[in-house]
């Protein structure tokens, strides 16, 4: 398993980054060139239930802005929102490697699409 080393020094800057990284695999996770039909179903699931949660999360935060003053809107607006949205971005992207590989292997597509 590969271990992170700290970019900047301070673990919530590193976080976002990670999460915005698209080319960031998850550890443990294989390479889905090489994965076996079990492999890539496993981890189109886990990609599937993370991607639902980021998505959840967000229509969270965006609720909870709707109570809030202007500025303290704007100010979630700017930090909170853009680092859930590129995480959600990364997890969607690397659900469809998943999603291409199970195909390539001649599973079943996913049940419904994945929203963008």
């Amino acid at each position: 398993m590969k271990k992170d080393i700290a970019v900047s020094g301070r673990p919530d800057v590193d976080a976002a980054i990670r999460g915005g990284d698209w080319s960031q695999p998850m550890d443990g996770e294989v390479s889905p060139a090489g994965a076996s039909i079990k492999q890539a179903l496993y981890w189109r699931q886990i990609y599937t239930d993370i991607l639902a949660m980021e998505e959840k999360v967000l229509a969270r935060i965006r609720h909870l802005m709707t109570k809030q003053s202007a500025a303290s809107r704007r100010e979630v607006e700017l930090t909170n929102v853009p680092v859930v949205v590129a995480q959600a971005e990364r997890f969607r992207q690397r659900l469809g490697y998943w999603d291409a590989r199970v195909e390539e292997l001649g599973g079943q597509p996913p049940a419904k699409p994945h929203k963008p």
